[in-house]
């Protein structure tokens, strides 16, 4: 029997061509086949670089035909390479998927890491780059948009989306009226000669590419919510509820007397004996 193949994963620059690895290129000229989301973008870095290697197109919409034919080249003991358009693959590409395959098939995995549009946006931004939420393209579908935007309402890390330029007005306009006015970053031709970073507000964002046609894609780079403003917003709603009806909530919610005097203490930032004595003052 064959010996398994392995499946590497091969960043590519995502403009700049001088940030392909002497790794990378190592292994692309080494393996037996490389699969690329768009074999025509492929065959320009490679060219540049000199590499003549068998090419199949792996992509959205061929990753099951083609995602089956990939593992069992590599059950037969071939090497292969995936590589996506620019960047890292597997990150909001089909490459996800062949990596899913190979483990199941307990095929071997690994990776020459190099470019990812996301981390070079989120670095340059300028805001919190310690925590943060990447949510790739949103989802076309205008209820699935709305749900998944509404689900980053209280998200306190800093939010990183992908957009094509001809979507990017409908987004910001969406961030906006579901999330409010907040400092976004938008980068784009990251890497490249033009190179551009604007930081502005979502509100200045559409207003700018209102009269402006965007181009090339974007990196969207959105500040999380005030984590502060919105601790004082849940302390300012119990405030407008006696701490007997706060007490009562919980109690309907099935908790006993003291669990339910100890969450109240949590929720206004007292302690249970405050919350016990503030108790007995109101029942008198």
């Amino acid at each position: 029997m064959n010996e398994k193949g392995t499946l590497y994963l091969i960043a590519t620059p995502i403009g700049n061509l001088e940030d392909m690895t002497a790794r990378s290129l190592r292994l692309l000229k080494e393996v037996d086949l490389i699969a690329a989301e768009d074999t025509r973008e492929t065959l320009k870095l490679l060219n540049y670089f000199g590499i003549k290697k068998p090419m199949v197109s792996y992509y959205e919409h061929n990753k099951t035909e083609k995602g089956n034919y990939l593992i069992n080249q590599l059950l037969q003991g071939k090497s292969i390479a995936i590589v996506s358009d620019a960047g890292t693959p597997g990150i909001s590409d089909p490459g996800e998927d062949l990596v899913r395959l190979a483990v199941e098939n307990e095929i071997a995995v690994t990776m020459a890491p190099g470019p990812v549009a996301l981390v070079t946006g989120l670095v340059l931004s300028g805001l919190p780059a310690g925590r943060f939420a990447f949510e790739g393209f949103l989802p076309m579908n205008k209820r699935a948009r709305r749900e998944r935007i509404a689900s980053l309402k209280n998200e306190v890390r800093t939010i990183v989306f992908y957009e094509a330029p001809h979507k990017l007005i409908n987004t910001l306009t969406d961030l906006l009226e579901g999330l409010g006015n907040r400092r976004i970053v938008l980068a784009r031709e990251l890497t490249k000669k033009f190179e551009e970073l604007i930081r502005c507000t979502l509100e200045e964002a559409i207003h700018k590419y209102s009269s402006q046609s965007p181009k090339g894609e974007f990196v969207l780079v959105l500040e999380g919510a005030d984590e502060a403003g919105m601790e004082e917003a849940e302390k300012k709603k119990w405030d407008e509820i006696s701490l007997e009806e706060h007490v009562e909530r919980y109690l309907r919610e099935g908790l006993n007397k003291k669990d339910a005097m100890k969450r109240v203490a949590e929720d206004r930032g007292i302690s249970k004996r405050d919350v016990y004595n503030a108790l007995l003052e109101e029942r008198k």
